[in-house]
């Protein structure tokens, strides 16, 4: 049996759309459920929040002034929390128990390009906008 840190990392990208839930249930299934304890990856699972600044400039340039980030703070991180929750609940539902979830701020792009980095990960997970039911890419 692989300790965790011998194990190949597999980075998980989760946001509030069905897509990304299908995925995580997916993955789980193919990669962690069918292995128990003994799975062949460590998961971390990353969700790259907007910053209010970002959130609020798609309202429109103007629309909303500096006072309404702290509400809209507020709001990104109450977002966050029920993403990451509804990924645990799913994890717990595959008796997958072994899990990383990060919450990191920026855009999308660049906070999964440094999670895959930081963590070294060997595969990298998304779900897909309409290119298909998941995309892989194995980055070895």
């Amino acid at each position: 049996m692989a300790s965790c840190s011998e194990k190949a990392v597999m980075v998980l990208a989760i946001d509030e759309h069905e897509h990304s839930s299908y995925a995580l249930g997916w993955t789980l299934d193919r990669f962690f459920t069918p292995f128990g304890s003994d799975a062949p990856f460590k998961l971390v699972i990353v969700n790259a929040k907007s910053s209010p600044p970002i959130a609020v400039s798609m309202a429109g340039p103007g629309a909303l002034g500096t006072e309404f980030f702290p509400t809209v703070e507020v709001q990104l991180k109450q977002l966050a929390d029920q993403i990451t929750e509804k990924a645990r609940q799913i994890c717990a539902t595959k008796l997958v128990n072994e899990v990383e979830v990060e919450v990191i701020e920026g855009d999308a792009r660049n906070v999964l390009c440094d999670a895959v980095e930081r963590h070294q990960a060997s595969v990298l997970v998304l779900g897909s906008h309409g290119y298909g039911a998941i995309k892989r890419y194995p980055f070895n």
